[in-house]
């Protein structure tokens, strides 16, 4: 009876009666098979871009050791063949040989072992079909993983530990270096590949408040709110879109938001009021339909020094004009008050009060016109005003209606040559014009009438 030999490690299994005197020689090889497949370390050294792990009935081979070391040169991804197919196989897999390793046993699926890894790999003896799988590739679930050295770049992924870094995880993907995902397999934060930018997908929650010193922060608490912090030689706060260039800064140790020349700060839903400076001028531009308010109880412009003044407007006063901080010229309740003398480069007109409906009692509005042209109806008596102002001069041009000889009457503010009043000329439609002058409040000095202007 022929030798029989198990399926997996290929120790023999001699017939009854066979290899009478040889039986040593086959029990020495099968323990030295099954001591390879319980501890045995091989070191398999790899070349070109292929390998082949055979285990042969009955044979010392390489493919029934335990622990697989992987080393020698290979020129590329080295596949390594575990024959033959029909045979269940469990290693232990160190690989050193400076290239990533995948083991395949049919057409089944593979496992690759990176280079500088370590993997317990399984083949299933499937036959044509056979699969080699990881045992890391799957769920695995520890009480506590102690680690103690760093990771390295081209690490596909990789926890590691330094004294200085402390925990590390790294890894290497066609799109992200790292993807943090929730139980829904959703994905929560990721590393793009190559990058040192960090994707949110969600909401990012902070819990706790910044500090003075922080280099760069982001803070929460329930008075302030979200809380952006930093600390740079030129700005603490750099906000930057997305051409990297500038929109705006904090200045280091400053409670003030700097904008670049020409940036604008824009307010409103169409962008319609500016305010920025271009290098040279500053700019406040409405864009809008409405109007622009500056609203104030008291209203100053002055020099960049604020020590000269330019405008100043009162709530309930004065708008004064100032000439190198001297006031020139202040509205009032009757108008203006001018401080020095006045230069026109053309005509300055009056404002005259033309009035062709005139009899009985008429008070003047000395406040609103400079000079009165009155058509007198009836005889007139020019009742005392309220509203004249001292310096105030000009003239009254009075002219007979169509039937003539009306007369007129003064209030006894109004002060006349000698006291004896105005005689008017009596023709219809004469015109004569008499000059004023208000000398002070209650006098106001009437001249000769010139009369009977033709």
């Amino acid at each position: 009876m022929t030798s029989t030999y198990t399926s997996n490690s290929g120790i023999e299994k001699p017939g009854t009666g066979d290899q009478s005197g040889t039986w040593g020689d086959t029990v020495n090889t099968n323990m030295d098979i099954i001591d390879r497949a319980i501890s045995g370390v091989v070191s398999l050294s790899l070349t070109g871009t292929t390998t082949t792990l055979t285990t042969t009935d009955g044979s010392l081979t390489d493919g029934m050791y335990k622990v697989l070391v992987l080393a020698g040169s290979p020129t590329g991804t080295n596949t390594i063949t575990i024959e033959p197919n029909d045979s269940d196989k469990f290693y232990l897999v160190k690989n050193s040989s400076g290239q990533s390793a995948v083991f395949s046993q049919g057409t089944g699926a593979n496992a690759t072992v990176p280079n500088g890894f370590a993997d317990i790999i399984y083949a299933d003896g499937a036959g044509a079909g056979a699969a080699v799988a990881s045992l890391f590739a799957n769920s695995l679930s520890f009480g506590r993983v102690n680690l103690t050295s760093d990771t390295a770049a081209g690490d596909d992924a990789a926890l590691g530990y330094t004294a200085a870094e402390g925990l590390i995880l790294t890894g290497q993907g066609s799109t992200n270096d790292v993807t943090i995902k929730n139980d829904a397999d959703q994905d929560v934060l990721e590393i793009p590949t190559g990058t040192q930018n960090v994707t949110v997908q969600g909401k990012l929650g902070v819990a706790g408040d910044t500090a003075a010193g922080d280099d760069a922060a982001i803070g929460y608490t329930a008075a302030e709110g979200l809380i952006l912090t930093g600390q740079g030689s030129t700005s603490d706060i750099t906000l930057k879109n997305d051409a990297d260039v500038t929109v705006f800064t904090v200045p280091t140790g400053t409670d003030d938001i700097l904008f670049p020349d020409s940036a604008r700060a824009m307010f409103g839903a169409g962008s319609d009021l500016k305010i920025w400076h271009d290098g040279t001028h500053s700019h406040i531009d409405n864009d809008g339909a409405g109007a622009l308010f500056i609203a104030s109880d008291s209203m100053y412009i002055t020099n960049s020094d604020r020590d000269e003044n330019f405008i100043l407007g009162a709530d309930n006063g004065a708008v004064t004009l100032y000439f190198d901080s001297a006031a020139k010229l202040a509205t009032n309740t009757g108008g203006v008050t001018v401080t020095g003398a006045v230069s026109a480069s053309t005509v300055v007109l009056a404002a005259t009060d033309t009035d062709t409906s005139n009899t009985g009692s008429v008070t003047i509005d000395f406040a609103a016109h400079q000079n009165f042209v009155l058509t007198m109806q009836g005889n007139v008596t020019l009742a005392n005003p309220s509203t004249e102002s001292v310096g105030q001069a000009g003239v009254f041009v009075f002219i007979q209606d169509g039937t003539g000889s009306r007369t007129l009457s003064l209030g006894t503010d109004y002060e006349s040559p000698a006291g004896g009043g105005i005689t008017l000329s009596t023709a219809a439609n004469a015109v004569d014009v008499v000059p004023y002058f208000v000398k002070a409040s209650g006098s106001i000095q009437l001249g000769a009438p010139q009369l009977a202007f033709s």
